[in-house]
């Protein structure tokens, strides 16, 4: 079979000739460049300047002679950066802190000194109490041409070059993430809760943002787009970070709507890629009545996160994309014995019947060892065979 069509297999629920695997398709499956550095040592590849496919996480772009070397079976086909940077600023180093703007105005910084990846300290909506203010704002332009350039070439080559399917990606984080982000957690979580009209507001125009962008960016690719990707994070290790009922008020119509407009301006039949960590098996009802295919990372070391359970429950309704290795304590702090456990067990839970890409509990960190990484993709090719 061909990667595309294992993916395919995947997604509908079919058994392919193994488990198909995904390393850096996406900014939520990819790798932090410390270790890509390593594995790329460990195994003999040449040494090659990184770079870096997301500033925040300090992920690595893996290479072409690496993804052929572990038999990748998904490509990433991100939009470009856009030709006008707006609010966007270049790292700064200031003390002993690198400190960066992204394009929606939120600030971050790193530690100049053993950072793995930025930490946001500035909202600049955490003042904001009017919908006016909303208005006033200057949003970054989802349809700058420049998001584009590249898009249709790399789509077209991932599919009929590489024969592999891809995950389109997103211009930035989930709707509500991005609420939460602007405006500061503490803030936007309390006019959840007092200041509706203003919550609704602040969801309802960065959903508009995100369906011009899919709007521009499905007409772009085309027809041989199969899977696009959204993501927030809707929950913590043990809990979620709202009830069920505040979520359904608040959020849930803006992912439908969004997840619906994306499936209806697609040329073709695509699934929606949806990421959140932590103890989010509540809301995964919701999910599926929004139009989820495929959930990410399938956090299995958090609660009410068993692997074997939520396969029974939803395995017939949901792609499980991710989940093949806990990537808190496993991968990085347990012998390459423990990661060949781990992924034996996941993999047992996971794969029957289909509908299971193989990937790790979100991206590979910055502690985990070329040995524990080659434990895990040694047990994925030996378990992962139906």
């Amino acid at each position: 079979m061909t990667s595309y069509e294992r993916v395919l297999a995947a997604l509908e629920h079919r058994e392919a000739d193994r488990v198909p695997y995904d390393l850096g398709a996406s900014v939520l499956t990819g790798i932090n460049k410390k270790t890509y550095i390593a594995l790329r040592k460990y195994l003999g590849l040449p040494e090659k300047e990184v770079q870096i496919v997301d500033m925040i996480q300090q992920l690595a772009r893996p290479d072409k002679d690496l993804l052929d070397r572990l038999e990748v079976d998904v490509a990433c086909v991100d939009p470009d950066p856009a030709s006008i940077r707006g609010l966007e600023k270049d790292p700064e180093k200031k003390g002993s802190y690198w400190h960066m703007t992204d394009e929606w105005g939120i600030e971050w910084r790193m530690p100049v000194d053993g950072g793995l990846y930025y930490d946001m300290i500035g909202h600049p909506l955490e003042e904001a109490t009017s919908i006016e203010e909303i208005e006033k704002y200057p949003w970054p332009d989802p349809i700058n041409e420049g998001r584009f350039k590249t898009l249709k070439s790399r789509a077209d080559s991932a599919v009929f070059t590489e024969k592999k399917a891809y995950i389109l990606g997103r211009q930035y984080a989930g709707i509500w993430e991005t609420a939460l982000w602007i405006s500061g957690f503490e803030k936007f979580l309390t006019d959840m809760m007092v200041e509706k009209e203003y919550a609704h507001a602040l969801m309802n125009k960065i959903t508009e943002l995100k369906m011009a962008y899919w709007s521009k960016a499905l007409d772009s690719v085309g027809e041989n787009v199969l899977i696009v990707s959204e993501a927030d994070d809707l929950a913590t290790q043990s809990s979620l970070l709202c009830s069920p009922a505040l979520y359904e008020e608040i959020v849930h119509p803006y992912h439908k709507k969004l997840f619906a407009y994306i499936k209806e301006k697609a040329k073709s039949k695509v699934y929606i890629f949806y990421h959140s960590c932590g103890a989010v098996r509540p809301l995964i009802p919701y999910l599926i009545d929004e139009g989820v295919d495929i959930l990410n990372p399938v956090q299995v070391n958090a609660d009410g996160m068993d692997s074997g359970e939520l396969k029974a429950l939803y395995g017939d309704k949901i792609t499980f994309w991710g989940g093949g290795v806990d990537t808190q304590r496993v991968l990085p702090f347990g012998t390459p014995s423990e990661v060949r456990i781990e992924v034996k067990r996941r993999i047992r839970d996971f794969a029957p019947g289909g509908g299971f890409v193989f990937a790790a509990v979100h991206n590979v960190q910055g502690d985990v060892s070329p040995e524990n990484f080659m434990a895990m993709w040694d047990a994925m090719r030996e378990f992962g065979v139906y």
